[in-house]
């Protein structure tokens, strides 16, 4: 055969093969580069989504930057400022993302440093199809030349999203661009906001440092609305969950919606509390430039995010449920133990933790804090309780005593 049909009749064999290849072949790389360790216990910062949806600016982020830098949030251990969709506008012709330049006249990298500027770290949210959920450009296809120009503007965190990806096989979609940021050359987390439908606690530990259990929380004790669901309908989602959890791995129930205003101030220390026992990513979603009291009283007690943030990494169980009322424990680094009386009722209720619940034996003696009253009682065995609000809780850390 003549050299140049030889070759023609090999290009053309090439280009079946090609073309019999599935559309996301590239998906199937392995992941060579481990991941980074910068998520040792749940992240905490702030979302832009549960309280301005698609009405995000740099004057807006820097605003809610100032705010959690002045108002003791960051004291208290947040640290990412993470703006949801609708920062992007297209693409230029070498096909870069860019963002909106109305809204983000003096560019990403700017509002970056601003953050960075604060001690803060600074996130962006993608889309793993080719649209994101606001309709902007996804990631689809970009993944590489994406996480490239996250690293280059200074990105600390992506959440990647899962609206309009088709016939994706969100494992391989989630693995390519979690391959193309360890690539980039600068440390990101991957948060994986899949919605839980495609089991990601079973492979979102190799590829992500968290991931979405459910889908969209709403700022409301309990119900249904479209795609979204209340906070105590997310919690029992999260029942069988907690195996699957641990440092640089986290289930993540969503954002919170403490001050958002859906709910009332004992709801929103109910939400705080449960989301710590989950070793939940603690990402508040309020204006944290116009935060009440009660707002900044929640999101920053201490007491309650050393529970969250404990090192052990253990996520909490739900130990015990007679109707309304709910026990919830988490082991902590030490052996000491957080524990959450849970009233969903509507009357006030009489609770016990029984030392049995903790694996502890009854004689065993403790000493017991109120995470939210700072009461401290000492020496304490057996159990201990008291009277929890309707809808309230009742949250203590246990430290046995030799």
């Amino acid at each position: 055969m003549h050299p140049l049909i030889q070759r023609a009749a090999h290009l053309l064999a090439l280009v079946g093969v090609l073309a019999a290849a599935p559309v996301h072949a590239h998906e199937t790389l392995k992941l060579d580069a481990p991941k980074p360790n910068i998520a040792p216990t749940p992240p905490m910062g702030w979302n832009s989504w549960n309280k301005f949806a698609c009405n995000v600016s740099e004057k807006l982020i820097r605003e809610q930057a100032d705010a959690m830098a002045a108002s003791g949030m960051k004291d208290a251990g947040y640290r990412y400022i993470v703006i949801d969709d609708c920062w992007q506008k297209s693409r230029d012709a070498d096909g870069n993302i860019q963002a909106d330049p109305e809204r983000f006249p003096s560019g990403i990298k700017a509002l970056a440093d601003y953050v960075h500027g604060k001690g803060l770290k600074f996130g962006l949210y993608s889309d793993a199809g080719s649209l994101t959920c606001g309709g902007r450009p996804g990631s689809a296809g970009h993944e590489f030349q994406d996480a490239r120009q996250y690293a280059k503007w200074g990105v600390d965190y992506l959440k990647y999203d899962w609206c309009n990806t088709g016939t994706r096989n969100a494992e391989a979609a989630y693995t390519i661009m979690a391959k193309a940021l360890r690539e980039s050359g600068r440390d990101i987390v991957l948060s994986i906001c899949e919605w839980g439908t495609d089991h990601p606690e079973r492979w979102g530990p190799t590829v992500g440092h968290l991931w979405r259990t459910t889908g969209d929380i709403y700022d409301a004790w309990e119900g249904q609305k479209d795609w979204s669901s209340g906070m105590t309908n997310i919690l029992d989602m999260q029942v069988e969950r907690s195996a699957h959890a641990s440092p640089n791995a986290w289930n993540d129930p969503d954002m919170l919606e403490v001050g958002n205003g859906g709910m009332t101030t004992t709801e929103y220390e109910s939400h705080f509390s449960l989301w710590a026992m989950l070793a939940a990513p603690l990402i508040a979603g309020n204006d944290l430039s116009r935060m009440d009291a009660d707002t900044l009283r929640i999101l920053t007690n201490k007491d309650v995010i050393a529970v969250d943030q404990d090192p052990l990494g253990k996520q909490g169980t739900r130990k015990q449920k007679e109707g309304d009322l709910e026990i919830w424990v988490r082991p902590l680094q030490g052996g000491e133990f957080a524990a959450v009386l849970f009233n969903r009722g509507k009357t006030p209720a009489d609770m016990k933790l029984k030392w049995d619940r903790l694996g502890l034996p009854e004689d065993r003696k403790a000493d017991v804090k109120d995470l939210w009253s700072k009461k401290v009682t000492k020496g304490v065995h057996g159990s201990y309780g008291g009277k929890v609000a309707p809808h309230g809780v009742l949250m203590v850390r246990v430290t046995p005593t030799p």
